[in-house]
Protein backbone atom coordinates (compact mmCIF):
# COMPACT_ATOMS: atom_id res chain seq x y z
CA UNK A 1 0.00 0.00 0.00
CA UNK A 2 1.77 3.30 -1.00
CA UNK A 3 0.14 6.67 -0.85
CA UNK A 4 1.63 10.21 -1.73
CA UNK A 5 0.43 13.02 -0.51
CA UNK A 6 2.04 15.92 -1.70
CA UNK A 7 4.94 16.50 0.56
CA UNK A 8 5.58 13.11 2.01
CA UNK A 9 5.10 9.49 0.54
CA UNK A 10 2.93 6.42 2.71
CA UNK A 11 4.80 3.10 1.58
CA UNK A 12 2.79 0.18 4.43
CA UNK A 13 4.22 -2.83 3.85
CA UNK A 14 2.14 -5.83 5.70
CA UNK A 15 4.81 -8.25 7.31
CA UNK A 16 4.98 -10.94 9.82
CA UNK A 17 2.56 -13.70 11.44
CA UNK A 18 0.65 -10.85 13.24
CA UNK A 19 -0.50 -8.55 10.14
CA UNK A 20 1.97 -6.04 11.25
CA UNK A 21 1.83 -3.10 9.14
CA UNK A 22 4.97 -1.23 8.79
CA UNK A 23 4.94 2.20 7.09
CA UNK A 24 7.65 3.98 5.66
CA UNK A 25 6.98 8.04 5.80
CA UNK A 26 9.33 10.12 3.75
CA UNK A 27 9.48 13.78 3.23
CA UNK A 28 9.45 13.96 -0.31
CA UNK A 29 11.68 17.18 -0.36
CA UNK A 30 14.97 15.34 0.64
CA UNK A 31 14.54 11.62 0.74
CA UNK A 32 14.79 11.29 4.31
CA UNK A 33 12.24 8.42 5.65
CA UNK A 34 10.95 7.14 8.95
CA UNK A 35 10.43 3.79 9.72
CA UNK A 36 6.96 2.94 12.08
CA UNK A 37 7.41 -0.13 14.01
CA UNK A 38 9.97 -2.00 12.47
CA UNK A 39 9.77 -5.74 12.62
CA UNK A 40 10.06 -9.19 11.17
CA UNK A 41 11.49 -8.52 8.03
CA UNK A 42 14.12 -6.21 7.89
CA UNK A 43 15.53 -7.31 4.62
CA UNK A 44 11.90 -6.02 2.71
CA UNK A 45 12.23 -2.90 4.60
CA UNK A 46 15.58 -1.90 3.79
CA UNK A 47 14.81 -3.24 -0.36
CA UNK A 48 11.61 -0.87 0.02
CA UNK A 49 13.81 1.75 1.55
CA UNK A 50 16.41 1.50 -1.37
CA UNK A 51 14.26 0.76 -4.23
CA UNK A 52 12.40 4.14 -3.11
CA UNK A 53 15.60 5.56 -3.24
CA UNK A 54 15.14 6.86 0.19
CA UNK A 55 17.53 7.71 3.30
CA UNK A 56 16.63 6.14 6.52
CA UNK A 57 16.86 8.59 9.19
CA UNK A 58 14.59 7.96 12.11
CA UNK A 59 13.25 5.15 13.54
CA UNK A 60 9.38 6.06 15.22
CA UNK A 61 7.68 3.75 18.07
CA UNK A 62 4.35 3.59 18.62
CA UNK A 63 4.72 1.35 21.23
CA UNK A 64 6.94 -1.48 22.80
CA UNK A 65 5.02 -4.95 22.06
CA UNK A 66 7.54 -7.34 20.21
CA UNK A 67 5.62 -7.56 17.59
CA UNK A 68 6.55 -3.99 16.60
CA UNK A 69 10.15 -3.84 17.36
CA UNK A 70 11.71 -7.14 17.36
CA UNK A 71 13.34 -5.87 14.06
CA UNK A 72 15.11 -2.65 15.50
CA UNK A 73 18.42 -3.64 16.33
CA UNK A 74 18.74 -5.19 12.79
CA UNK A 75 17.54 -2.15 11.24
CA UNK A 76 20.14 -0.29 13.37
CA UNK A 77 22.60 -2.17 11.63
CA UNK A 78 21.69 -1.40 8.57
CA UNK A 79 21.77 2.06 9.30
CA UNK A 80 22.32 3.82 13.10
CA UNK A 81 19.45 6.76 13.62
CA UNK A 82 17.85 7.90 16.00
CA UNK A 83 15.42 6.22 17.53
CA UNK A 84 11.96 8.06 19.03
CA UNK A 85 9.62 6.72 21.58
CA UNK A 86 7.26 8.30 23.85
CA UNK A 87 8.58 9.09 27.71
CA UNK A 88 5.89 7.55 28.93
CA UNK A 89 6.59 4.30 27.14
CA UNK A 90 10.16 4.49 27.35
CA UNK A 91 9.15 4.29 31.42
CA UNK A 92 7.50 1.04 30.41
CA UNK A 93 10.29 -0.58 28.54
CA UNK A 94 12.20 -2.83 30.42
CA UNK A 95 14.83 -3.06 27.56
CA UNK A 96 14.46 0.38 26.67
CA UNK A 97 17.77 1.12 24.91
CA UNK A 98 19.14 4.40 27.38
CA UNK A 99 20.27 6.82 24.10
CA UNK A 100 15.96 6.74 23.02
CA UNK A 101 14.47 9.94 22.15
CA UNK A 102 11.57 10.60 24.33
CA UNK A 103 8.95 12.67 23.22
CA UNK A 104 6.40 14.04 25.67
CA UNK A 105 2.24 14.48 24.24
CA UNK A 106 1.55 17.33 21.97
CA UNK A 107 5.60 17.62 20.78
CA UNK A 108 6.21 18.74 17.12
CA UNK A 109 8.62 16.43 15.37
CA UNK A 110 10.85 16.11 11.82
CA UNK A 111 11.19 13.55 9.62
CA UNK A 112 13.47 15.38 7.38
CA UNK A 113 11.79 18.86 6.78
CA UNK A 114 8.46 16.89 7.30
CA UNK A 115 6.36 18.13 10.45
CA UNK A 116 4.61 15.87 12.26
CA UNK A 117 2.78 15.73 15.98
CA UNK A 118 3.20 13.51 18.86
CA UNK A 119 -0.30 12.15 20.70
CA UNK A 120 0.56 9.97 23.28
CA UNK A 121 -2.85 7.60 23.00
CA UNK A 122 -2.59 5.45 26.25
CA UNK A 123 -4.56 2.31 26.57
CA UNK A 124 -2.86 -0.50 24.84
CA UNK A 125 0.15 0.48 26.77
CA UNK A 126 0.80 3.23 29.33
CA UNK A 127 2.81 5.24 26.20
CA UNK A 128 1.22 3.99 22.93
CA UNK A 129 1.33 6.92 20.71
CA UNK A 130 -0.25 8.45 17.58
CA UNK A 131 1.86 10.20 14.87
CA UNK A 132 -0.09 13.15 13.55
CA UNK A 133 0.80 14.67 9.92
CA UNK A 134 -0.83 16.90 7.79
CA UNK A 135 -3.59 14.50 5.99
CA UNK A 136 -2.27 11.22 8.01
CA UNK A 137 -2.97 9.62 11.12
CA UNK A 138 -0.50 6.79 12.15
CA UNK A 139 -2.02 5.02 15.07
CA UNK A 140 0.09 1.98 15.94
CA UNK A 141 -2.31 -0.44 18.01
CA UNK A 142 -4.81 2.24 19.55
CA UNK A 143 -6.66 2.75 16.54
CA UNK A 144 -7.63 0.38 13.76
CA UNK A 145 -9.78 -0.20 10.89
CA UNK A 146 -13.09 -0.50 12.75
CA UNK A 147 -11.24 -1.56 15.62
CA UNK A 148 -8.61 -1.04 18.41
CA UNK A 149 -6.35 -2.42 20.52
CA UNK A 150 -6.09 -4.46 23.53
CA UNK A 151 -6.35 -3.25 26.54
CA UNK A 152 -5.89 -6.55 28.41
CA UNK A 153 -2.21 -7.35 28.09
CA UNK A 154 0.24 -6.00 30.82
CA UNK A 155 -0.45 -2.10 31.04
CA UNK A 156 -3.62 -2.13 29.11
CA UNK A 157 -5.96 0.25 30.23
CA UNK A 158 -9.59 0.51 29.06
CA UNK A 159 -10.62 3.87 31.06
CA UNK A 160 -7.50 5.35 29.05
CA UNK A 161 -8.31 3.41 25.60
CA UNK A 162 -11.94 5.32 25.72
CA UNK A 163 -10.02 8.83 26.67
CA UNK A 164 -7.17 8.34 23.81
CA UNK A 165 -10.35 7.47 20.97
CA UNK A 166 -12.62 10.19 21.65
CA UNK A 167 -9.47 12.73 22.01
CA UNK A 168 -8.82 11.47 18.63
CA UNK A 169 -12.40 11.65 17.49
CA UNK A 170 -11.98 15.75 18.63
CA UNK A 171 -8.88 16.53 17.14
CA UNK A 172 -8.64 14.52 14.12
CA UNK A 173 -9.40 16.54 11.16
CA UNK A 174 -12.19 14.34 8.94
CA UNK A 175 -9.97 13.79 5.61
CA UNK A 176 -7.06 12.43 7.55
CA UNK A 177 -6.01 9.26 6.33
CA UNK A 178 -5.78 6.55 9.38
CA UNK A 179 -2.88 4.15 9.09
CA UNK A 180 -2.75 1.40 11.48
CA UNK A 181 -0.27 -0.77 12.81
CA UNK A 182 -1.96 -3.95 11.72
CA UNK A 183 -3.90 -5.23 8.39
CA UNK A 184 -7.18 -6.00 10.62
CA UNK A 185 -9.68 -4.50 8.49
CA UNK A 186 -11.89 -4.91 5.74
CA UNK A 187 -9.64 -2.26 4.31
CA UNK A 188 -5.95 -1.06 4.52
CA UNK A 189 -6.77 2.73 5.42
CA UNK A 190 -10.34 5.28 5.45
CA UNK A 191 -10.40 9.03 6.74
CA UNK A 192 -10.83 9.69 9.76
CA UNK A 193 -14.60 10.38 9.19
CA UNK A 194 -15.92 7.10 8.22
CA UNK A 195 -13.97 5.70 11.45
CA UNK A 196 -15.72 8.68 13.17
CA UNK A 197 -19.09 7.20 11.61
CA UNK A 198 -18.51 3.07 11.28
CA UNK A 199 -15.93 2.07 14.01
CA UNK A 200 -17.72 0.84 17.21
CA UNK A 201 -15.32 1.74 19.45
CA UNK A 202 -15.68 5.72 18.67
CA UNK A 203 -19.22 5.17 19.37
CA UNK A 204 -19.86 4.71 23.12
CA UNK A 205 -20.84 8.29 24.41
CA UNK A 206 -20.79 6.51 28.33
CA UNK A 207 -17.06 5.35 29.30
CA UNK A 208 -18.72 1.94 31.14
CA UNK A 209 -20.88 1.42 28.16
CA UNK A 210 -17.46 1.56 26.03
CA UNK A 211 -15.54 -0.76 29.03
CA UNK A 212 -18.23 -3.50 28.55
CA UNK A 213 -18.05 -3.32 24.95
CA UNK A 214 -14.61 -3.82 24.81
CA UNK A 215 -14.20 -6.03 27.41
CA UNK A 216 -16.73 -8.36 27.46
CA UNK A 217 -18.57 -8.38 24.49
CA UNK A 218 -16.36 -7.20 21.32
CA UNK A 219 -14.34 -10.46 21.04
CA UNK A 220 -17.30 -12.59 21.32
CA UNK A 221 -19.04 -11.26 18.32
CA UNK A 222 -16.68 -9.61 15.82
CA UNK A 223 -13.42 -11.01 13.95
CA UNK A 224 -11.55 -9.43 11.34
CA UNK A 225 -11.37 -8.52 8.69
CA UNK A 226 -13.29 -5.52 10.58
CA UNK A 227 -15.94 -4.00 8.65
CA UNK A 228 -18.31 -0.89 9.70
CA UNK A 229 -20.48 -0.95 12.27
CA UNK A 230 -24.31 0.86 12.26
CA UNK A 231 -25.41 2.58 15.75
CA UNK A 232 -28.51 0.36 15.82
CA UNK A 233 -26.45 -2.82 15.74
CA UNK A 234 -24.58 -1.80 18.26
CA UNK A 235 -27.56 -0.70 20.68
CA UNK A 236 -29.35 -3.77 20.02
CA UNK A 237 -25.92 -6.09 20.52
CA UNK A 238 -25.21 -4.07 23.87
CA UNK A 239 -29.50 -4.94 25.21
CA UNK A 240 -28.88 -8.43 24.14
CA UNK A 241 -25.74 -8.71 27.06
CA UNK A 242 -27.65 -7.11 29.77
Amino acid sequence: MRKTDGPYTIDSLELGPMDNFIHIIADNSTGSAAVVDPAWDIPAIIARLEALQLTLSDILLTHSHADHINGLEELLAYRSVPVHISAEEAGFWPDCPADVVRHQDGEAFKVGQLQGTWLVTPGHTPGSSCFLFDGALLTGDTLFIFGCGRCDLHGGDPLQMYASLQRLKDIVPPQTRVYAGHNYGDRPSTDMALQTEANPFLYWHEVDDFVRYRMEIHDKVRDTPYGPETAEALEALMAQYR
